[in-house]
């Protein structure tokens, strides 16, 4: 099922020993379009500081209660490393995260998550809490990320919120949020706005689509022009998003459906 990220803002993150606080943001990948972290406001238990938590500790959610139970205690996730949120998270800080949880390293392996496509599948033999060392592939891993410049292409859902999308003959609207598979983290569209072009209506596009974003003038581009986009299906987000839907998107723009693949 696919859940629209603008809903899991506030979500009540809840540790194996009471509340650590709620969801503010996250962070995904913009090579794979997976979410990897979600960014938690403490409140006024550790005086709003923001820590990241990864889908690898997340439990059953309970989407009636608004509430993601994590496999942590408070202890833990107040020990753990400090990160700037406000800045961009580098693949070292990421090393240094998920090696103070006992994480295995998520990249490196061909899936989104490691060899597979949920973060359940990445823990299969990792007992939680700080495990002692990781494997020897991991470990190259590790040392080929401390090699590369920094850049693990994390970035902030918050940051990219209201960006434009360009199609090839011009405008078309703005990001307004993404919808995401409950299970894998994969994000597989972007909900976009096109009221400031034309008094229409919101329509997904798939972010596997993206051709290009340029950060600096916050602009995304695809390869699709107005007028498919003008015709496409409307999105409404009162009504919960089915196969058929997503089928009549794809056909629309005469393009195969990301379940033909392995994505998730």
């Amino acid at each position: 099922m696919l859940r629209n990220i603008k809903d899991l803002k506030g979500y009540a993150i809840q540790a194996t020993d009471g509340a650590i606080g709620h969801v503010s943001d996250f962070f995904f990948d913009d090579e794979t379009w997976v979410v990897r972290y979600l960014v938690v406001d403490t409140g006024n238990w550790l005086m709003h500081r923001k820590v990241l938590i990864s889908p690898l500790a997340f439990g059953q959610p309970n989407w009636t209660d608004k509430e993601l139970p994590i496999s942590l205690t408070k202890e833990q996730v107040k020990n753990s490393p400090d990160i700037d949120t406000e800045m961009p998270v580098s693949r070292q800080h990421e090393i240094r995260h998920l090696s103070y949880y006992g994480y295995p390293y998520y990249w490196g392996e061909g899936g989104i998550w490691g060899e597979g496509t949920t973060p359940g599948m990445m823990m299969t033999g990792y007992g939680g809490f700080v495990t002692t060392s990781h494997t020897e592939n991991e470990e190259a891993q590790r040392e080929e990320a401390l090699r590369q410049d920094g850049d693990s292409h994390l970035r902030s859902y918050n940051a990219v919120m209201d960006y434009h999308i360009q199609a090839t003959d011009g405008g078309i609207g703005h990001i307004q949020s993404l919808l995401v598979d409950q299970d894998t983290w994969a994000i597989h569209y972007f909900v976009v706005e096109t009221s400031n072009w034309w008094l229409g209506h919101q329509v997904l596009i798939p972010a596997e689509w993206i051709d290009d974003i340029n950060w600096a003038e916050s602009i995304i581009s695809v390869d699709l022009t107005r007028q498919a986009v003008k015709d496409a299906p409307p999105y409404d987000a009162e009504v919960e998003l089915d196969r058929d839907q997503e089928s009549e998107i794809h056909e629309h723009y005469g393009r195969i459906g990301y379940w033909a693949g392995d994505r998730g």
